[in-house]
């Protein structure tokens, strides 16, 4: 065995994965400066919306599509899987610390792999078992459970986390069934369809500035999903994977430069051991020729 040859276009695929970093973390920024003054999924849900004008080619390029009522069943189940992540992300962004998010919004490939260890027949071998654990002590660094309080904020993120990454393994199962395409914009209809009758239930009033801060919330989540795309294209995910960590870097930046937040320390290591357990295991995986799962930010 050894590890191929091929990485494609490095440099590229690099800066792509670095823009993704900068969209995500402006989407945390904003979502974070909104704070609680609308629910959770009133604010889930308007994003959904402004987000489906970014995804109008595909909508309508998928209005005409038929799938069989198993494919469909698949389409529900992960749009609701999807509806109650960002109901929890978007609760737990408006009270969690912007590093800690991004630290423990990086276990979503480590829940995925056990997933698909468990669930889906790939086994758990000793390199994904040593990753997980590694991982899982990172969570525990950032968390630190016993010595600080874990906010009902952290267990929505955790919450989020599951739901991402159960919904990853029904995408994984529809990519062979439906478009790309297709499968993105079935899923922005399915969570905005979920979220209207609750965000309904909760609304509340909202200011003109508030819907422009959840369009560029759309605006930059559309764009990080364009660049992840790209960086993927460009080269393998051993090359792009490391550069993940950034974003907890740059979260910790924001927080402290703009919401006050201190840096800690225990939350860059805990998260450097996440990533790293994730890249560790997307290069040994490389190695054997599998494709890992994909992070979901």
């Amino acid at each position: 065995m050894h590890v191929p040859s091929d990485l494609g276009r490095p440099v590229e695929g690099v800066l792509w994965m670095l823009a993704t970093t900068v969209a995500f973390v402006g989407v945390n920024g904003i979502v974070r400066h909104l704070g609680t003054d609308l629910p959770a999924a009133q604010s889930a849900f308007i994003r959904f919306v402004f987000g489906l004008s970014f995804l109008a080619p595909a909508i309508w390029q998928a209005r005409a599509t038929r799938f069989p009522v198993p494919v469909l069943w698949l389409f529900g189940w992960r749009g609701a899987l999807h509806v109650a992540a960002v109901i929890f992300w978007f609760y737990a962004m408006a009270r969690v610390p912007v590093a800690e998010m991004a630290a423990i919004g990086f276990l979503n490939p480590v829940v995925v792999l056990v997933i698909a260890g468990l669930l889906l027949g790939e086994g758990l071998g000793r390199g994904r078992v040593i990753s997980v654990l590694v991982a899982l002590a990172g969570a525990l660094i950032v968390l630190r459970p016993g010595l600080r309080e874990v906010s009902v904020g952290h267990l929505a993120q955790l919450a989020a986390t599951l739901c991402f990454a159960v919904s990853y393994i029904f995408a994984k199962r529809l990519s062979g069934l439906a478009p790309a395409a297709v499968v993105v914009a079935v899923l922005s209809v399915t969570v905005a369809a979920g979220l209207a009758p609750i965000a309904w239930w909760v609304w509340q009033p909202v200011t003109g500035v508030q819907l422009a801060w959840l369009a560029l919330v759309a605006a930059l989540a559309t764009l990080g999903h364009y660049t992840m795309t790209r960086a993927f294209s460009a080269a393998p995910l051993a090359v792009t994977q490391p550069v993940t960590f950034l974003q907890i870097i740059w979260a910790a930046l924001l927080g402290a430069l703009v919401f006050g937040e201190g840096v800690d320390a225990f939350v860059l290591l805990g998260g450097a051991l996440i990533v790293g357990a994730v890249s560790l295991n997307t290069w040994a995986e490389a190695r054997r020729g599998r494709i890992p799962p994909q992070p979901v930010p």
